[in-house]
């Protein structure tokens, strides 16, 4: 099996919040790879990863991103494949991590998901790589009919909660 997302943290303290993608891709059957790699910590890994992602069948790379948040654009400035990045909730609330990812200089483009929103970088890939894969975006389909299922069955049980004053 040939991973093809990579999901890549600064470090292994990302993995409550990266592992969310990890469970989309793994639900949806899509093989992924997870490696720590710090663009300030092991920058020649991370040049090494960049530039040999795409040879190794790498089509999306969803990329953690707190405190000094390079990790998403070192990454989105070495290949030409789509980079999705994830702000962490490590200071400041997750903004610094955001409004580093989100001002990225033109021609460095890096997709961005709300802070902590691996489960929605863990979508957003698989709807890039669906683009060519009709199984996937079958399977795709399916797991957002089961979203509108879910709020479907939560309005049903809202409709036992009583209150007096409720008029539903």
């Amino acid at each position: 099996m040939q991973a093809v997302v990579s999901i890549i943290m600064g470090s292994t303290s990302d993995l409550p919040v990266m592992e969310k993608a990890a469970q989309v891709l793994n639900d949806l059957k899509i093989p992924f790879e997870i490696n720590a790699l710090s663009a300030h910590r092991t920058p020649e890994a991370v040049e090494t990863f960049a530039k040999g992602a795409e040879e190794r069948g790498i089509k999306v790379i969803i990329a953690a991103a707190g405190m000094a948040a390079h990790l998403p654009g070192v990454i989105a400035s070495m290949t030409k494949l789509p980079i999705i990045g994830v702000p962490i909730k490590a200071s400041l609330d997750g903004l610094d991590a955001l409004l580093a990812i989100v001002q990225m200089p033109p021609g460095i483009p890096v997709a961005t998901v709300g802070i902590n929103g691996a489960q929605n970088a863990g979508i957003l890939a698989a709807q890039m790589i669906s683009l060519a894969d009709r199984e996937l975006a079958e399977r795709l389909a399916g797991f957002k009919e089961e979203l509108k299922t879910k709020i479907v069955k939560a309005n049903q049980e809202l409709s036992t909660v009583k209150y007096d004053f409720k008029t539903n």
